[in-house]
């Protein structure tokens, strides 16, 4: 039985007080106001209206923190002090669609301790609405889904082994990069997927649901909480060269502890070609 910190409770009380919100607005998705941000990449006012509830809940309850908002930008906080990380709905196209697969993503960062920025992510969440499912982890303390352990998957052949991407889209993404990748990775696995949502994505490998996922160009929101679930499952999680970074984003390989080299080989020898 995990015994939850006080830290956890907070970012799921935020999670699941939000995402009663987007699950009622799930069910009239053919009535939200939708504005354009970009090709291909919609807000809407439930997305805003997830991060306003999360923002006020992290707030009253650590009112020097400052933070990192998908939709809202930074706002600074005690320098001495962590900072959130918010994605207030990650996979917003699948919402915008009637796709019920989606996901609120919040983490936790620590401040360097020379002061010069921002280092180690400390705790993550990332909660699924629809299935009211909650990964969450801490830094040395493992990941679990509510009050169950996660480990990374056992298998150990890449011919057994499902791997979740992201796909270039609508001006977002290098498409023969992507496509060099795909063309390495897939003859060598069970089976490619993408599904939307890479905060969910990052859960999956580290419920030992896939054995790896890779995607370019996401930001620190999608990510965070994602890169340290892996990490405390057992999992690695590094950008294309090898390297380990306490957020992975531009770049983003994750895998099992069996199979991420051998992900990582097949890889670099692509985008090298």
């Amino acid at each position: 039985m995990a015994v939850i910190s006080g830290i956890i409770r907070v970012m799921e009380k935020a999670a699941r007080k939000a995402g009663q919100r987007l699950r009622r607005d799930f069910g009239e998705v053919e009535h939200l106001q939708v504005s354009r941000k970009g090709p291909a990449d919609f807000v809407s006012k439930a997305d805003q209206r997830s991060e306003r509830a999360i923002y006020d809940e992290l707030l009253a309850a650590r009112p020097d923190w400052g933070f990192v908002l998908e939709e809202g930008g930074i706002i600074e906080g005690d320098p001495g002090k962590p900072r959130w990380i918010v994605d207030p709905l990650d996979g917003t196209s699948n919402f915008l669609h009637g796709i019920p697969h989606f996901a609120i993503s919040i983490a936790v960062q620590e401040p360097k301790l020379d002061g010069s920025g921002w280092g180690e992510v400390s705790a993550g969440l990332v909660y699924q609405p629809v299935t009211d499912e909650s990964y969450w982890a801490e830094k040395t303390r493992g990941a679990w889904l509510h009050d169950r352990r996660l480990r990374v998957s056992a298998r150990r052949h890449m011919d057994e082994s499902l791997i979740a991407t992201g796909t270039p889209f609508a001006g977002h993404g290098d498409p023969a990069e992507w496509t060099k990748i795909f063309n390495a990775i897939a003859p060598q696995v069970a089976g490619i997927r993408r599904f939307g949502s890479a905060a969910l994505d990052l859960a999956w490998v580290a419920a030992g649901r896939y054995e790896g996922f890779w995607e370019s160009g996401l930001s620190p929101w999608d990510s965070a909480a994602g890169c340290l679930l892996v990490r405390e499952a057992g999992g690695f999680v590094t950008d294309w060269r090898g390297i380990s970074q306490p957020i992975c984003d531009k770049q983003i390989l994750a895998g099992n502890d069996a199979l991420h080299s051998r992900l990582h080989k097949a890889l670099a020898a692509a985008i090298k070609s």
